[in-house]
């Protein structure tokens, strides 16, 4: 968290043009109004911080100047009661949509089968015979790390990701209701999209690591396996992403459930019914989001996660070629 650049409290934004909390917005506020000559008597030497910010207004306020807060910036009474009015009347048309019975109904399905096959899964990685270096607890050494051991434990935890995936799919209704060539396409395009949108639950976004029950994982790791650092960097930028915008379990598994039902996948052949499920799932994501108490992130939340939604798009197709690339390297190993 940012300090306020009056006080050293927590600030909460920009406020006439300074970074500060709330405490001094009101205060600047209310001086400047009043417009009263303050005098310090202590020759402008007072020092303000959290705790004694109320000791001497004339050398807080002073601060506030000094912090880059402008006068001119503070609405009259009348101004700031119509800007409220204007506020108020644009939330109003844009009054939250409420689910329908169905949609909760289809937001529970969701949940459920995501809860059983997917959401305890990062907990299960250290069954699959991580290397030491992988261990939070292991203090990281400058020494080589084992590339053999490391590819096997991530190409374990890949399979046993993508199946249970599988698993979540088979556990949806409208899934199981397509023809199984339809089923096998759908999987095939969206497994690895469906597998790093769970993945960002695990993402922090202070270390850039995956924190996977006691295991973490980082972009060294990836690039010791033989992954590009380029792409890579699009990968970890793409997480970063998405982790700021602070989705909820369920805008996260509408999200994936929008990549699974993809109608422009290779080998889909009923793309009408397809495109018409994920029309279903995107409409349900409109409706939730809206429907939260607002949150500042949520300006364009939607249009956001489509953006995402495109781009994951692109980093699918770059990790199959990864793959190649990694699979060529191991050939080529003694």
């Amino acid at each position: 968290p940012r300090n306020c650049m009056v006080c050293g409290d927590r600030a909460t934004g920009y406020h006439f043009h300074a970074l500060t909390c709330e405490g001094c917005k009101g205060f600047f506020r209310r001086t400047v109004s009043k417009s009263t000559g303050l005098t310090c008597p202590f020759a402008g030497s007072c020092k303000v911080n959290k705790a004694q910010r109320r000791h001497c207004p004339a050398c807080r306020l002073q601060k506030c100047l000094d912090a880059g807060m402008r006068k001119e910036m503070i609405l009259s009474a009348e101004a700031l009661a119509l800007r409220r009015a204007k506020q108020a009347q644009r939330r109003a048309q844009q009054a939250p949509l409420q689910l329908s019975k169905e949609q909760k109904e289809l937001v529970q399905t969701l949940l459920g089968a995501h809860t059983r096959h997917v959401g305890t899964m990062f907990d299960q990685f250290v069954q699959f015979r991580p290397p030491a270096h992988l261990f939070t607890h292991y203090q990281r050494l400058p020494i080589p790390v084992p590339v053999m051991p490391l590819l096997v434990h991530l190409a374990d935890i890949n399979t046993f990701m993508v199946q249970q995936v599988i698993k979540f799919t088979k556990d949806l209704p409208l899934f199981r209701s397509l023809p199984m060539e339809d089923q096998i396409s759908l999987l095939k395009g969206a497994a690895v999209e469906i597998c790093h949108i769970a993945l960002n639950t695990t993402f922090c976004l202070q270390t850039r690591h995956f924190l996977c029950g006691p295991l973490r994982y980082t972009m060294e790791d990836g690039v010791h396996a033989g992954f590009q650092e380029e792409f890579l960097e699009l990968l970890f930028r793409f997480h970063g992403t998405l982790k700021r915008l602070q989705l909820q379990e369920p805008e996260y598994v509408l999200l994936a459930a929008m990549a699974l039902f993809s109608p422009d996948r290779p080998g889909v052949t009923r793309r009408e019914e397809i495109d018409h499920l994920q029309e279903v799932m995107a409409l349900t994501l409109q409706s939730y989001i809206r429907g939260q108490q607002p949150r500042p992130r949520d300006r364009f939340l939607y249009a956001k996660l489509l953006g995402l939604l495109a781009e994951l798009r692109s980093i699918n197709n770059a990790y199959g070629h990864q793959i190649q690339h990694i699979q060529g390297l191991s050939a080529m190993m003694p």
